[in-house]
């Protein structure tokens, strides 16, 4: 189960409202790189993969490809504001250990391929 939280759905749909395109949906991956071994994605699609995993949640439409659902079970996505700025930050429980940046992670029982030194 992934969880995004209200200030993340409303900046989710917001953002979809700017591509103005019908029929994309939220798209929550990982991929084996990354300085910690997997890094995610997240971004914005509009076709269905064999072995996609759909979730309706909060008016979105979020699709997990079946491979990356054993990574993020217990996902927590949340938007948050800080100044001038904002951003999503990515809550794992099955991280072991996470890259400095935040962008990529490790579990304790699959490490992935790590990157090249410093890449993030």
């Amino acid at each position: 189960m992934i969880t995004i939280s209200d200030s993340a759905s409303d900046k989710i749909k917001e953002m979809l409202e700017e591509e103005g395109t019908p029929g994309l949906f939220l798209r929550i991956g990982v991929k084996e790189g990354g300085c910690s071994g997997f890094s995610y994605g997240m971004g914005f699609d509009d076709e269905d993969q064999e072995g996609d995993q759909a979730i309706e949640m909060q008016g979105l439409k979020v699709v997990v490809d079946g491979n990356s659902i054993q990574y993020l079970n217990g996902l927590v996505i949340d938007y948050k504001e800080s100044g001038m700025s904002g951003g999503f930050t990515i809550e794992n429980p099955n991280a072991s250990a996470t890259c400095g940046c935040g962008s990529s992670f490790r579990t304790a029982t699959a490490a992935g391929k790590p990157a090249a030194a410093g890449e993030c």
